[in-house]
């Protein structure tokens, strides 16, 4: 299993906390209509998602490199979201609070107190002039295009790469953007690789970089990385990784995302190797309601670094999924996805290389 993701214990979520949710969101929401908070908004998202895994695995979970939709052969909750923002000229913050299997497994490696937390972060404008801002908290990750609300993502379930780099990060971001806004601009320094609570020994900063550009209309390219430590065990060792992708949308029905993720870090005390993984996703809208999408992908990792598989050759896994989803309402989205997996070994629960999988959800936004 990936070294900074532990399996977190199955506990239910607590009816106090589901309450005390519902009535702070109630009470602002009231409080809200008076013009002195006219710049606060408040959103909700949900997504019920059914897998089937033909592994049939016991304990009813997908392969350890997974941590998104992440059950098998029951009815569940991916992500359920409730969020606030507030938005001034020189100030903003964000607040969300989640729970499902996004939070379960991915956060699973931090606090208690955290785990239910999918931003909190507060951003200062530093020039009048120029589009230039401070912001600090939990933050959604600045590393891929893909993200935690599948119903942003052009595919149900995400990318192998995109599951075993950040979601979500701690920590300081100066960002500037032109006032085109078609060149963005990041640097951050953060606590480490997707981390809420510093681990313990580590005492250097991680940092990274975004430079997001868009040269026209239909050309989006992109480039972030992360330099720092995020071993425990071997706090000497010094992690980097390099996320590059292109999202080209030559007309009004077709789309094509490409991306390529490479790392390097130490597998044993002395001795660094990399990691890296392609995607290719193609998109397709038939009518304003129904669209299609097809991706590939290859996920190398055979020293071990992030996904800490039982073979010895370490994880190497190519996969193809195809998408339809159907716009139900403006608000209400419902999709299948069907995927095969093969791995260079016996990776799977049915002591197999191959792996597949059918996956339905329901999505509402509110």
């Amino acid at each position: 299993m990936n070294s900074f993701r532990l399996q977190a214990r199955k506990k239910p979520i607590q009816l106090k906390i589901i309450l005390l949710i519902v009535f702070t969101l109630q009470s602002t929401s009231i409080f809200a209509q008076n013009d002195s908070l006219k710049n606060l908004t408040f959103n909700a998202y949900a997504e019920l998602y059914y897998s089937y895994d033909f592994a049939k695995p016991a304990n009813h979970e997908k392969p350890d490199f997974i941590y998104n939709h992440k059950r098998h052969n029951e009815v569940n909750a991916n992500l359920i979201l409730l969020k606030t923002n507030y938005s001034a000229t020189n100030l903003r913050a964000n607040l969300g609070l989640m729970a499902g299997n996004y939070s379960r497994y991915n956060l699973s490696a931090e606090p208690k107190w955290a785990r239910h937390l999918y931003e909190a972060n507060i951003g200062i404008k530093l020039s009048k002039e120029q589009n230039i801002w401070l912001d600090a908290g939990v933050m959604p990750s600045h590393i891929g295009f893909e993200s935690a609300i599948s119903a942003d993502c052009w595919t149900l379930t995400r990318s192998i790469l995109a599951e075993n780099s950040p979601y979500y990060e701690t920590g300081i971001k100066l960002g500037y953007s032109t006032k085109k806004g078609n060149l963005n601009l990041a640097f951050l320094v953060l606590n480490g690789w997707q981390r809420i609570k510093k681990l313990n020994l580590i005492q250097k900063p991680s940092f990274g970089i975004q430079v997001n550009y868009k040269p026209s209309e239909k050309l989006l390219l992109n480039y972030s990385n992360f330099t720092g430590t995020d071993i425990q065990s071997n706090f000497n060792a010094l992690r980097t990784f390099h996320n590059l992708y292109a999202q080209f949308e030559p007309g009004e029905k077709l789309g094509i995302i490409a991306g390529f993720d490479l790392g390097s870090d130490k597998y044993n005390s002395t001795d660094y190797g990399i990691w890296y993984s392609p995607v290719v996703i193609l998109r397709y809208l038939m009518t304003e309601q129904v669209k299609l999408a097809v991706r590939g992908e290859y996920y190398n990792d055979k020293n071990r670094i992030i996904v800490a598989t039982n073979n010895l050759n370490g994880l190497r896994v190519s996969g193809i999924s195809g998408n339809f989803d159907y716009q139900l309402s403006k608000k209400l989205q419902f999709r299948i996805e069907g995927k095969l997996y093969q791995a260079g070994d016996r990776e799977f629960s049915n002591n197999s290389g191959k792996n597949y999988s059918i996956t339905s959800n329901i999505t509402i936004r509110l």
